[in-house]
């Protein structure tokens, strides 16, 4: 949660993930207190995204709280970005752990769960006691939010961020709709990372939706939207490490769980065998589903390799030759902008956000579609001027792509109406 407060405002970010440094947006005027809570779920792209608006509101002039679960400061440097920190939710039973070497912050989880709790909220409603705006990111901490504001919500403006979307079942499912419908309901403003996203909060009650453009940061500062190409010899290096010297590269990076469709990938890889040579499916990242999978390759003799987590996926996706997204559901996919920016040829689902962010620019099958998914690969495999135009494709659809510019100052346009209207 980022509240603003004072002359120049104080963000507060609730249960939010850090991401690499990045410039600020050229100034404003003064600003009155705001608040922004964070990400409560396992999302870095959330997380990346508020520690890099709360770089940019820094920059601007606004004081910065970041309230985060324990042992955020440690994995994620909010303080680095000049923010004010404090931890709140359940402190860990034990010392926190630290970061995973190999890890790829763009794919890593968040330190802990937020907690619905009298204590969080009493926290919350403390630090946000000078607030002019609350900015919450994602329901639950929304929700928070919502409680920590109280009765105040009709004279403190909450704006709520929604970058993903729950996928319940049961009466999950129920519980879920509830609390989107009431978050949707107590916000001033709920900004979409994705049209769909939009329309839900619209489905649920919001009074006042719109699409934002939620940018995210990369691991290195880019001049321009068009990194360097991987340099051969170091391609040739990555690709001998995984065993895809002779044989074409295909990559896909997310953690191992149902949602991100690597089961349709192996069932995809399955056709790639009649290819000569064959080429091999990489999927880099670690989950709950690893032991599954890798019995299903060993089994069915898939030519597929498990990578674990890895620091160098960037450089493996730079390396590949075709990148795949076979998610179940993406919002401002990390892979996808990344390959896009790389140029290298991408096959993605369908779904959610993938459309508007890929464009033209890509390939998109349905989602659980095997065939499609196989289909698709092979035709890009045994065509290289097809890659060769979706490279280039790709390149200029990057370069169209929201900044953590254009995003801080969206944010800053609609505090600034919030604050007016107030």
């Amino acid at each position: 949660m980022q509240v603003l407060s004072g002359a120049h405002g104080t963000p507060v970010a609730y249960g939010a993930q850090a991401a690499p440094s990045v410039p600020g947006v050229p100034g404003t005027g003064p600003r009155r207190r705001a608040g922004t809570a964070g990400a409560e779920v396992p999302c870095a792209t959330t997380g990346a995204h508020v520690r890099s608006l709360t770089e940019g509101l820094v920059a601007h002039g606004l004081r910065v709280t970041v309230c985060a679960p324990y042992g955020s400061e440690q994995a994620y440097g909010f303080t680095a970005a000049g923010a004010r920190l404090t931890e709140v939710g359940h402190p860990p039973v034990s010392p926190a752990a630290p970061p995973v070497p190999g890890a790829v912050p763009a794919f890593a989880s968040l330190p802990g769960p937020l907690h619905t709790d009298t204590d969080t909220v009493r926290a919350l409603r403390r630090i946000c006691a000078d607030a002019d705006v609350v900015h919450a990111h994602g329901p639950h901490a929304g929700l928070l939010a919502a409680l920590a504001l109280g009765s105040r919500r009709r004279h403190v403006p909450l704006v709520v961020t929604w970058h993903t979307r729950a996928h319940a079942h049961g009466a999950h499912r129920g519980v879920a709709r509830l609390l989107e419908r009431r978050v949707a309901r107590a916000a001033g403003v709920v900004l979409g990372a994705t049209t769909d996203l939009v329309d839900l909060a619209r489905r649920r009650g919001a009074r006042d939706a719109r699409l934002a453009p939620v940018a995210l940061p990369f691991p290195e500062p880019r001049p321009d939207a068009y990194p360097p190409p991987l340099d051969p010899d170091a391609a040739a290096k990555v690709r001998a490490e995984i065993g895809a010297v002779d044989r074409p590269l295909v990559l896909a990076v997310g953690r191992l769980e149902p949602l991100q469709g690597h089961t349709t990938a192996l069932t995809a890889a399955r056709a790639w065998r009649d290819l000569e040579p064959p080429p091999l499916l990489a999927i880099a990242g670690e989950g709950p589903h690893r032991a599954a999978l890798q019995a299903r390759i060993e089994a069915e003799d898939l030519p597929v390799r498990l990578l674990g987590r890895r620091d160098d996926a960037f450089e493996l996706l730079a390396a590949a030759d075709v990148a795949l997204v076979p998610a179940r559901w993406e919002a401002r996919s990390l892979v996808a902008q990344e390959a896009l920016r790389a140029g290298v040829p991408l096959v993605a689902t369908a779904v959610g956000g993938l459309p508007e962010l890929v464009g033209d620019a890509g390939l998109l099958v349905p989602y659980a579609d095997p065939e499609a998914l196989a289909g698709a690969v092979t035709a890009l495999l045994r065509d290289p001027d097809r890659r060769a135009a979706l490279a280039a494709a790709g390149r200029a659809r990057a370069a169209c792509l929201p900044t953590v510019d254009d995003t801080v100052a969206h944010v800053l346009s609609v505090y600034d109406e919030l604050v007016t209207a107030d």
